[in-house]
C-alpha cells in the first residue's frame, strides 16, 4: 500500500462509507482507516421468543462469557449492555481521552462504527430545517435519494407524518407492526382532531430497515432480535458498505489503525496514527474526518491546537412506558423491535419534539425490573403478566436545548461539561403531561412514574461541534465542510451539522457526506 492518496478517510462508519462512494467511483485513490473493532459474540440465530426458550447457552450472548451486561449495568442504554454489541464501544473513551462530567460520551473503534448498533431511525430534513445551512438545498435533495436508495428505508405510507419525514418516494412500504400497535394506529384514526389539539400527530416509523430485499441483504422476518443482531442484515450498518468499496482497485481500507494525530507542514497533508504493531504516516491531498463527532472534534481540535471550548448540541430526551389495558394477556409473539409508530409533538415558541414507540420483545425483563419502584421479586411478578400489553416509547427535543461544552488541553485530553438549557425541565413536564392525555385516548396509560428524562448525551445524537457556517471563524466548517485553519481538511461527520433537529440525524450525516464527497471528487478532478 503507497502511503500517499488523494483522499484519506478516518472513519468506516456512515459518514465515511457515504463520503467514499463518490470518491472512489470518480478514480480517485481512496484510503479508509478506522480501529478496526470487529464482532466476536454471534447473535442469535433464530426468532427470539423460541432461542430464550430452548437455547441452552442463551446466558453468552444476554449476559457475556464475561459478564459485560452486569459490568455495565449502569449504561443509560440497553444496547451498551448487549454482550453482541460489546466490541462496538470497547475501548472508545480511553483511545480517545475523553473526561466527561454530567454528560454519557459514547463513540465507535469498530468497522462501521456506531451503525452496528443503532435505532435505524431515519429523516429528511425539510426546507425550513435547511435555511440556516451554507449550501443549496438541491445539493443535498440528490443526496438525500442516493443514500436513502443505496442502504434501504421503509415505512412508506400516506399518513400524518409523510410530509415530515420526506422519504416515502424512495422508500419501502413499511415492516408489518405487532397488534399492540396496530390497535392504537387505528384508535388514532378515530381521534386525530382531539389530539391535533394537544400538537400530537402519528404515523408509521420510517427506519433503515427492509421490507423487501436488497441484493444479499433479506428483508426482516419479525424475529425480534434488533436489540441483537439482525441475521438477515435487514438492518442498515455501514459494515455492509465495505464490501461494494473494496471492489474497487483504488479503494484502500487500512483496519485496526488508530489515528492520533492530523499533520499539515505548508501544503502537506498526513495522519499519524498505529495499529497493532508500528507507528506509521499516510499522506493525501484532502483528508476527510468521519470518526463521530467526539472523535472528529478531538482530532481537529488538537490540530488546530484550539484550547477554547466548543458548544456540543444534543437532544435532551426521555423514556417511558405505555399500558394498554384491553390488550391484558395478550400473546407474545416475534416481532420487529424497532420503531413502528412514531409521533411529533408542538410547542409554543416554535419547538417541536419527536418519538417512536417500540414493542417490549426482545428486550431482557431486567431492562424494565431495574426501573420499577418495587423489589425486585414483586417487579418480576408484575411485568410478568404485563409487558405483553405494553409498550417502550421514547421523546428527543431539538439539540439547540442543550449547553454542553467541549475543550482540549494541551496535553491532548478531552474535557466534556454536559449541560441542558433551563427550560427543557418545564418543557419534559409539559411532554410528559401531553403525552399522558394523547395516549389515553389511544387507549394506552402512560405508566406513573415511568417518564424518565435522560443524562446529557444519552441520546447519542451528538453533534454541531465544528458548524458549517457562511463564513466560518477558526473551529468552524464552510459549506463543503473545509475546517477553517486547516485547509484541504474537511469534516464530513454529525460534527460539521450546522444544527441538531429533534428528528434522527444519521441520514441527514450521510447525505451531507455524499453531497461533500460528490463535491470534491469534482474539485480534485478539475471539474467545474
Amino acid at each position: 500500500m503507497a502511503d500517499c492518496f488523494d483522499v484519506i478517510i478516518v472513519g468506516s462508519g456512515p459518514a465515511g462509507v457515504s463520503a467514499a462512494f463518490p470518491l472512489v467511483e470518480a478514480g480517485l485513490r481512496v484510503l479508509m482507516v478506522d480501529g478496526g473493532k470487529k464482532a466476536t459474540l454471534k447473535s442469535p440465530s433464530r426468532p427470539y421468543l423460541s432461542t430464550r426458550f430452548e437455547d441452552e447457552e442463551q446466558w453468552k450472548w444476554m449476559v457475556g462469557e464475561s459478564f459485560h451486561a452486569l459490568q455495565k449495568i449502569n449504561a443509560v442504554s440497553p444496547k451498551l449492555r448487549a454482550p453482541t454489541h460489546a466490541y462496538v464501544f470497547d475501548d472508545f473513551i480511553a483511545q480517545n481521552k475523553i473526561k466527561a462530567k454530567n454528560f454519557v460520551a459514547v463513540g465507535s473503534l469498530a468497522e462501521g462504527g456506531l451503525s452496528n448498533a443503532w435505532g435505524c431511525g431515519v429523516a429528511r430534513l425539510s426546507t425550513d430545517e435547511l435555511a440556516d445551512y451554507p449550501f443549496p438545498e438541491s445539493e443535498i435533495a440528490k443526496s438525500y435519494e442516493t443514500v436513502t436508495r443505496r442502504i434501504g428505508i421503509s415505512g412508506a405510507n400516506d399518513d400524518d407524518l409523510s410530509d415530515y419525514f420526506g422519504l416515502d418516494v424512495w422508500s419501502q412500504p413499511p415492516i408489518s407492526m405487532d397488534v399492540l400497535h396496530q390497535r392504537m394506529f387505528d384508535q388514532y384514526a378515530s381521534h386525530k382532531q382531539e389530539l391535533t389539539s394537544l400538537g400530537f400527530r402519528m404515523g408509521r416509523s420510517r427506519v433503515a430497515a427492509l421490507s423487501r430485499d436488497i441484493d444479499e441483504r433479506k428483508a426482516c422476518d419479525n424475529s425480534g432480535n434488533c436489540l441483537w443482531g439482525c441475521r438477515n442484515k435487514a438492518l442498515y450498518s455501514a459494515i455492509d458498505d465495505l464490501p461494494s468499496l473494496m471492489k474497487h482497485k483504488n479503494f484502500f481500507h487500512k483496519s485496526g489503525f488508530i489515528v492520533d494525530r492530523v499533520v499539515k507542514n505548508n501544503e502537506d497533508l498526513a495522519i499519524e496514527g498505529h495499529d497493532a504493531h508500528e507507528y506509521m504516516t499516510f499522506r493525501a491531498r484532502k483528508i476527510l474526518l468521519a470518526a463521530g463527532t467526539l472523535a472528529t472534534t478531538g482530532l481537529a481540535l488538537r490540530a488546530l491546537k484550539y484550547e477554547s471550548s466548543v458548544r456540543l448540541q444534543s437532544c435532551p430526551t426521555a423514556a417511558f412506558l405505555l399500558w394498554q389495558p384491553r390488550m391484558l394477556g395478550a400473546a407474545r409473539v416475534d416481532s420487529f423491535s424497532l420503531g413502528q409508530l412514531s409521533f411529533s409533538l408542538k410547542f409554543p415558541g416554535d419547538i417541536t419534539a419527536f418519538g417512536s414507540t417500540f414493542s417490549t420483545l426482545g428486550i431482557p425483563m431486567s431492562e424494565f425490573i431495574r426501573h420499577m419502584p418495587m423489589s425486585k421479586r414483586y417487579s418480576a411478578d408484575l411485568l410478568r403478566h404485563l409487558l405483553s400489553s405494553c409498550l417502550v416509547g421514547n421523546l428527543f427535543f431539538p439539540g439547540n436545548l442543550s449547553t454542553t461544552e467541549i475543550t482540549v488541553n494541551a496535553d491532548g485530553e478531552m474535557n466534556i461539561i454536559g449541560g441542558y438549557s433551563s427550560s427543557v425541565s418545564g418543557l419534559m413536564s409539559d411532554a410528559a403531561c401531553r403525552l399522558r392525555k394523547s395516549y389515553w385516548k389511544l387507549g394506552a396509560l402512560l405508566m406513573p412514574m415511568s417518564f424518565t428524562q435522560g443524562l446529557p448525551g444519552g441520546d447519542i445524537h451528538y453533534s454541531s461541534t465544528l458548524p458549517m457556517q457562511h463564513d466560518p471563524m477558526l473551529g468552524q466548517t464552510d459549506g463543503n465542510g473545509e475546517l477553517a485553519g486547516l485547509a484541504g481538511v474537511h469534516v464530513v461527520d454529525g460534527a460539521c451539522l450546522s444544527a441538531l433537529s429533534e428528528k434522527s440525524h444519521t441520514l441527514t450525516i450521510m447525505a451531507n457526506a455524499d453531497r461533500i464527497g460528490k463535491i470534491l471528487a469534482k474539485k480534485i478532478k478539475g471539474i467545474n
